[in-house]
């Protein structure tokens, strides 16, 4: 077999003596749920064989959706929150390397305005001689998607085996893919239950949701961006740091070496939101023509898991390294590299207008959240998941804090299909931007 399920590696937990022989017709739902809404913690035990029946039909969504909803209110100690993990990433394949393969390293992101670092974190990373096993998703809420900028590229592939994921690995040290049907099933019952239920923001849950999918990657190490602020998931940052606590420890109980960056997600990251528009400048980043905030992130998560130095990392990125990295990656996952330098023609919107200032001064706040609402509404982002996604929409240019601006020069390129998705979002840009 190319995969297994590994041998659970959790740090041991205190259980009741004779939990362990725990069996299926031992399990009683309704008396779960009425433990974890009485405050109550599960065992691990407990744990492992509700995901598992719940993942063959044998436990109602209706009761799972109550022990969502307990989870939500009375939360799960890192005990629980770690087993759960393990449950629901035992669900699925769980793939493991050859013996003796390089060291086998990721980052996660909590989601982002303009956050197109895994496009190029990924082949620099390679560059350093790891592997870099990059299971990536779609967009979220007003957070764009990798898998959604990789597919502007003409051909490219999101969808890897394990037989292809190992051979990309082992010719080019990299890929970037989405989740398999048969990667973390358990998990994806779930996120869709608590999509309908109101249980979405359960920290726990969320923690579970996020690590099962990074650990079923096989990874030695993993390096976490926590964002907060107007544009992220978590505005507030105790309530960001607390989740980086937590998916760090998470992390740390299954044995794979976990660590976090804060990073501020006030304005965009980048000059760039739309999905071609940040492929683009992901290729101007890559050939060292990047904007600053963006290599500055890329280089501070590449140090804290790469066997490399920060001037290391940096000559990768200026001497056109990851760049050629980058085109490997491509065409071994069938894009067509010669596409990737014309994607601006390519993926050229009908409509691209500058959004001009309404006085001179100095840029103090770029609101990510309304300039992202507003790209989906031109079509960059879905608003439900059967939206289509159209590559060529979104902005451009972005000015930044601190940045000085003239009355009547472009604070940003507004990339549109038709005049009437520009009115639509007039009211947006015309408050993204506060002036000092």
């Amino acid at each position: 077999m190319p995969y297994r399920a590994l041998p659970n590696p959790i740090l041991p937990i205190a259980c009741p003596t004779g939990i362990e022989e725990l069996a299926v017709s031992d399990l009683h739902i309704p008396q779960l749920i009425e433990r974890k809404r009485d405050g109550a913690a599960l065992t691990p035990a407990e744990i492992q064989i509700l995901i598992t029946e719940y993942g063959k039909g044998h436990v109602l969504d209706a009761q799972m959706s109550a022990l969502a909803m307990a989870i939500f209110f009375r939360g799960m100690s890192p005990a629980e929150t770690a087993a759960l993990t393990s449950a629901l990433r035992d669900s699925g394949e769980v793939w493991t390397w050859p013996e003796g393969s390089p060291l086998k390293i990721d980052k996660h992101s909590t989601g982002g305005v303009g956050d197109k670092v895994s496009l190029i974190l990924a082949p620099l990373l390679a560059c350093t001689g790891a592997w870099i096993p990059m299971v990536s998703g779609r967009g979220l809420g007003i957070t764009g998607g990798t898998l959604d900028k990789l597919e502007s590229i003409p051909g490219y592939q999101v969808r890897l085996d394990y037989a292809d994921a190992l051979c990309a690995l082992e010719k080019n040290g990299a890929f970037i893919a989405g989740q398999s049907d048969a990667f973390c099933p358990a998990d994806r019952q779930l996120y869709a239950l608590r999509d309908v239920t109101g249980t979405t923001p359960s920290p726990a849950l969320i923690v579970a949701s996020i690590m099962s999918k990074k650990l079923a990657e096989g990874l030695d190490r993993l390096v976490l961006d926590v964002k907060f602020g107007k544009g992220a998931f978590m505005q507030e940052y105790d309530d960001a740091l607390a989740m980086a606590e937590a998916l760090k420890e998470t992390g740390q109980r299954h044995g794979v070496a976990t660590s976090y960056l804060m990073s501020a997600m006030d304005e965009p990251l980048g000059r760039t939101i739309g999905n071609a528009l940040e492929m683009i400048e992901a290729v101007e980043t890559l050939q060292g023509r990047g904007p600053a905030d963006l290599i500055d992130l890329i280089l501070r998560l590449a140090e804290q898991i790469a066997p490399a130095s920060r001037s290391e990392l940096e000559h990768h990125l200026r001497s056109g390294a990851a760049w050629q990295r980058w085109c490997a990656m491509v065409d071994q996952q069938q894009g067509d590299v010669s596409t990737l330098e014309q994607l601006d023609r390519i993926h050229r919107a009908p409509i691209i207008r500058p959004w001009k200032s309404p006085q001179s001064g100095f840029v103090q706040t770029v609101d990510a959240a309304a300039l992202a609402r507003a790209s989906i509404r031109l079509g960059a982002g879905r608003r439900t998941p059967a939206d289509a996604i159209d590559p060529a929409v979104g902005l451009s240019a972005i000015r930044k804090s601190g940045e000085s601006v003239e009355k009547d020069e472009p604070l940003f390129m507004v990339h549109a299909r038709r005049e009437a998705d520009i009115e639509s979002v007039t009211p947006l840009l015309n408050d993204a931007v506060v002036f000092q």
